[in-house]
């Protein structure tokens, strides 16, 4: 049986990388004493499967993974053994059966949403956003590779301004075979700091 699981990645995660991550999920089905199943070979690994890694400082409303059971179950049964597992900074979204034939997650993702929020005054925020998408090419290099960060901004919005009246903006990036749009990326190539922004994933878009 193959559960696809949405769940949010809260504040007292964001921390997590995505390798910790799935091990978290791997102990939270153990603590849950639900049946996962196991890779073949020599060395077994549970069938956990993460649709795309969350870059490390970031939360999320829209996480989703695959999950393999060895048994048939309700998932109304899976999700009451699931609550009472669930480590601070997760937080359930929901539970639906998929075909077990389906393609694994990571290649259905075709791009993300996230909201940033700009923590410091940038008099020419506006100005620079536009320059970024007015540009042909933003060659950019990241882990031992050269890329070109401007095919990967497929969209960029202004918000309304945050309760505390911080600037913000949604921006959509593209996830495509060895390059993956990243909102620090987008926000060095506006010439600032990523660290002066707060970053939100709101929604996975997924390949028909």
């Amino acid at each position: 049986m193959r559960i696809r699981i949405k769940f949010h990645k809260t504040e007292a995660m964001r921390f997590t990388g995505h390798l910790d991550l799935h091990q978290t999920w791997e102990r939270v089905f153990r603590r849950a004493v639900l049946p996962l199943a196991y890779s073949q070979g020599f060395h077994p690994q549970p069938r956990i499967n993460l649709a795309c890694a969350l870059p490390l400082g970031f939360t999320s409303e829209c996480e989703v993974l695959d999950v393999w059971i060895e048994k048939d179950m309700a998932l109304t049964e899976v999700e009451a053994a699931l609550q009472p597992a669930l480590p601070p900074g997760i937080r359930l979204g929901g539970l639906e059966e998929v075909d077990i034939r389906l393609p694994s997650l990571q290649t259905q993702v075709e791009s993300s949403d996230f909201v940033v929020t700009f923590l410091d005054d940038v008099p020419d925020l506006s100005e620079r956003i536009a320059a970024l998408l007015a540009a042909e090419t933003l060659p950019r290099h990241r882990s031992g590779k050269d890329y070109d960060l401007r095919v990967l901004v497929e969209g960029v919005q202004e918000l309304p301004a945050d309760e505390e009246g911080l600037r913000r903006y949604q921006i959509r990036l593209a996830s495509r075979p060895g390059a993956t749009g990243r909102p620090e990326e987008f926000v060095s190539a506006l010439g600032l700091d990523p660290f002066s922004v707060r970053a939100h994933r709101v929604q996975l878009h997924f390949s028909a």
